[in-house]
């Protein structure tokens, strides 16, 4: 078994009783009456990044300093000091109570812009629930109407884009999640509601053609009593997608299938056919 030699021994006692003092300082501060050299010190520990230290303080300073001229600078690194640690819940949340609290104040500006920048941080990948991303963007939206003119409302609108965009995915995904398990209904509808709630997305083009396949492929799995009305569907589908994109990177697949569908409508209109489902 080794032994720490004297000076190894010597310097860690020396570093356990600086730590000891540190503590037992923070800890007086803690408990001193004296409210300004506590601001003073929480804003040292903010500046120094001990940020644990600082909201020690500042959380016990806040019901002091309600109501003073002070009140605003401790609420401003209140609320900082939650973002700093990663806390972005909180930190939202004072970042908007600020903008209510102190809206005169040169920060406000800055804090509506935080207050929804901190919700996008928390907002999930386009797989995930998008309640998040849907506050972010309303809280961006806040931010860009109270100050059209800010240097800060291009940051804002590439958020909103961002959001948008995994909101999108998550619907194109689940349409396709619809398909792959065969519930072609369900699959259309999505598709649709995509397209309906989001006119420009990305993913129109691709969500129309997935519109004509899963019309299709329903058509021709039902019964040959319903499969008239459904190809028509398809034909319906494919003359939808080509109103938009005339030149659509899946044209070729869409009319064979529309062929595929003209063909069986064509079957099914027959008179033997007619009399054989009779």
């Amino acid at each position: 078994m080794k032994f720490l030699s004297s000076k190894s021994f010597l310097l860690v006692l020396v570093l356990f009783a600086l730590f000891a003092s540190s503590c037992s300082g923070y800890q007086r501060l803690l408990r001193s009456t004296d409210n300004e050299l506590k601001f003073a010190a929480a804003i040292r520990f903010y500046e120094e990044g001990d940020y644990n230290r600082s909201l020690g303080l500042l959380t016990n300073l806040l019901p002091v300093f309600r109501g003073t001229a002070r009140a605003e600078d401790v609420h401003y690194y209140f609320a900082m000091v939650h973002y700093k640690i990663g806390d972005y819940i909180s930190a939202s949340q004072h970042f908007m109570t600020f903008t209510q609290g102190f809206p005169r104040s040169r920060h406000t500006e800055e804090f509506l812009f935080m207050a929804a920048y901190t919700k996008f941080l928390l907002a999930p990948r386009s797989s995930l629930d998008q309640m998040a991303g849907r506050e972010a963007i309303n809280a961006f939206q806040l931010f860009v109407n109270r100050f059209p003119q800010s240097e800060r409302v291009a940051e804002a609108n590439d958020h909103i884009d961002e959001l948008r965009r995994r909101q999108e995915e998550k619907v194109f995904n689940q349409g396709m999640l619809f398909y792959n398990l065969s519930d072609y209904t369900a699959s259309i509808t999505t598709f649709n509601n995509l397209i309906r709630d989001f006119p420009d997305t990305q993913f129109r083009e691709e969500a129309l053609f997935q519109i004509v396949q899963a019309n299709f492929d329903f058509a021709s799995k039902s019964i040959v009593q319903r499969q008239k009305e459904r190809f028509n569907n398809v034909v319906t589908a494919h003359n939808r997608l080509i109103r938009f994109f005339p030149e659509s990177r899946f044209l070729q697949q869409s009319e064979r299938l529309r062929n595929l569908s003209q063909t069986n409508i064509q079957r099914l209109t027959s008179p033997t056919t007619l009399s054989v489902n009779q």
